[in-house]
């Protein structure tokens, strides 16, 4: 029985995928779970892999094409099964015939009536012309007439890069040294602007000092070098012990939804990437329960394939908390925007020295400390102001006592 090949939803409100490759030609075998193809979302390319065993027949999408989610694209056949009509195709066919020739009798009533006559059945018409929410949106934004477009999806149907191609050719020509943003720098622009807008952010800072962890790096970075052969990093312990405090903060670890809060069963942790266009933030699953080499294997695993533009589906679904640590690049602090539906992010500052109060009370003096700073962006909707501080108390006291933690 013939299988087919849609475009997946792989993110939250996705409407459309590109199709970036076809791993597979046609006519070629192909095994369950062997890479198929490759899709681009706002994220990252990701390899799709095939649904079943046989032989890949009747594709429909070529490289480049922006495809609706749900849209069948080919099919897994049996070795001389011919691919099924696709009915979905047949049936968008005749609704395409009935629009346009619902359309022609609008525009021939239309030649008939006075100029305020003929505005409201053009309006009708663009009422009933097959087009996306999306593109509806940002037609709409970027004042484009949907009569002016001419659909490049199934059936006709108007796609957000039709619009967007339509808005880029009325435009006055950008100067030389504007440099064109990718789909997925755009799109990530959009989300953190929605995030932004949308999702009411507050901040709480705490300073910590950071020489148990550095201590911590470098005795169990030994022997994870020797056992993995791999360098442990700060971000590495801070997956694993913020991780370990989220079990005692449920609701910092819980997702905004239209129902309400839902907190999170697992505790997977996203670690914000920087890749040529765009940042990215794959994810670490099941960190709680994951040691501290197998989080380190998987980080350096997961860095290398969003450096190749390989991230996989998995890869970068299903983030519980977000880390973003810019300590490498010498930002001493900074606040993160948060990745809905989740409910907080951490911000992580450089490692410096810095003069502080060393010791408690009367016995305390002026000493030199290496100190790291930390913020968390939390959504006000989840997590409130002490909540937001207990979660942060626990997890400086991890740091000052990452080898208790880790045990």
């Amino acid at each position: 029985m013939a299988i087919s090949v849609v475009m997946p939803a792989l993110e939250m409100a996705q409407e459309t995928g590109k199709l970036i490759s076809w791993l597979k030609k046609e006519g070629e075998s192909v095994a369950k779970g062997e890479p198929l193809l490759e899709i681009e979302t706002d994220k990252a390319v990701v390899e799709i892999e095939s649904p079943g065993d046989g032989v890949l027949a009747g594709v429909k999408i070529e490289a480049g094409a922006e495809v609706p989610v749900g849209q069948t694209i080919a099919w897994i056949v049996r070795p001389g099964e011919v691919p099924p009509v696709d009915e979905v195709a047949v049936e968008s066919g005749r609704k395409t015939t009935a629009v346009l020739a619902a359309s022609a009798i609008l525009s021939a009533a239309s030649a008939n009536q006075r100029a305020t006559s003929a505005q409201s059945a053009a309006a009708s018409a663009t009422q009933l012309v097959k087009i996306s929410p999306k593109a509806r949106r940002l037609a709409g934004e970027r004042g484009v007439n949907l009569a002016d477009v001419r659909g490049s999806g199934a059936g006709g149907e108007i796609l957000a890069s039709d619009i967007l191609a339509a808005a880029e050719s009325k435009a006055a020509p950008l100067p030389a040294a504007v440099d064109t943003a990718s789909p997925i720098s755009r799109l990530m622009a959009e989300r953190t602007t929605q995030s932004w807008t949308t999702v009411p952010h507050f901040f709480v800072t705490r300073e910590v000092d950071a020489g148990a962890l550095n201590e911590a790096r470098q005795m169990l970075g030994s022997e994870i070098e020797k056992s993995r052969g791999l360098k442990l990093t700060h971000t590495d312990l801070l997956v694993a012990l913020v991780a370990r405090v989220l079990l005692k903060h449920s609701r910092v670890n819980a997702s905004w939804t239209r129902e309400g809060v839902r907190t999170n069963p697992e505790i997977n942790i996203g670690i914000a990437m920087a890749v040529d266009d765009g940042v990215v933030a794959p994810v670490i699953h099941h960190a709680a329960n994951s040691t501290l080499g197998e989080i380190a294997e998987q980080r350096r695993d997961l860095a290398e394939r969003a450096r190749g533009g390989k991230l996989r589906p998995a890869d970068i679904a299903g983030g519980t908390f977000t880390i973003s640590n810019l300590g490498m690049f010498g930002v001493d602090a900074f606040t993160a925007i948060i990745i809905p539906p989740q409910a907080a992010i951490l911000a992580v500052g450089r490692i410096a020295d810095r003069v502080v109060p060393v010791g408690a009370g009367p016995e305390a003096c002026p000493g030199v400390r290496p100190m790291m700073t930390l913020t968390l962006s939390s959504d006000h909707r989840v997590v409130d102001g002490a909540r937001a501080a207990e979660f942060l108390r626990d997890l400086v006291e991890a740091i000052l006592n990452p080898h208790q933690s880790l045990s």
